[in-house]
C-alpha cells in the first residue's frame, strides 16, 4: 500500500519529469521566446514554478531555500530581489529571465525536487493533517498546502509545454 507521503513524492516526480521535457534541448533564445509580448516564456515558467516550490516547501520544512543556500540566485543572476518568486511580476520582468541555459533551469529544479523529496519522506499521515494556517476557512492543513504547490506547479509545467510546442512549430516553418 502506498503511503500519503509516497503519493506526494510521486506527484512531485511528475512535475520534475514535465520540467525536463519542457526544457530538453532548448537554446536560451527558445527558452525566452514568448507567444506574444504579454505572455510568459518557457524559462520564466520553469523558474517561477521551481521558485514557488522552493519557497513553500522550505518554509514548511523550516530550511533555507535552495535558491540561496545552494547559490542558485548567483548562478541565475536575475535583476530581482533575492526573495522574488515571480508572483506579481510584470511582462517586463518576465523578459528579464533570458539568456539562461537549459541546464540551469533543470539543475535548479532538480535541487528543489531533491529537497522536496527529502522533506516529504519525513512526513506521516498524521503530520499531513496538521493545521498550518488558521487565516482561512477551513483552516489550511499541511496536506492542502503541499497539494496547492503541486497544482500550481503542474499548471505552469503544462503552460511551458504548450509554449514549447508553439516555439517548435515556429522554428519548423
Amino acid at each position: 500500500m502506498m503511503t500519503s507521503a509516497a503519493l506526494l513524492i510521486d506527484a512531485f516526480g511528475r512535475i520534475r519529469d514535465s520540467v525536463h521535457r519542457a526544457a530538453k534541448g532548448l537554446t536560451p533564445e527558445q527558452l525566452s521566446a514568448r507567444v506574444d509580448d504579454g505572455a510568459n516564456s518557457i524559462g520564466w515558467l520553469l523558474w517561477h514554478l521551481s521558485r514557488v516550490q522552493d519557497d513553500h516547501i522550505s518554509e514548511l520544512a523550516g530550511t533555507e531555500q535552495a535558491w540561496t543556500a545552494d547559490g542558485w540566485s548567483e548562478k541565475f543572476a536575475l535583476p530581482f530581489e533575492v526573495g522574488a518568486t515571480g508572483y506579481g511580476q510584470t511582462s517586463s520582468d518576465v523578459a528579464k529571465v533570458a539568456g539562461i541555459a537549459c541546464d540551469r533551469f533543470v539543475g535548479y529544479h532538480n535541487d528543489v525536487h531533491d529537497r522536496t523529496v527529502r522533506y516529504l519522506g519525513t512526513l506521516s499521515d498524521l503530520d499531513l493533517q496538521r493545521i498550518i494556517d488558521r487565516r482561512w476557512t477551513p483552516p489550511v492543513t499541511l496536506a492542502a498546502r503541499i497539494v496547492s504547490v503541486i497544482s500550481d506547479d503542474l499548471e505552469h509545467a503544462g503552460q511551458a509545454a504548450f509554449v514549447r510546442g508553439v516555439v517548435e512549430r515556429r522554428t519548423a516553418r
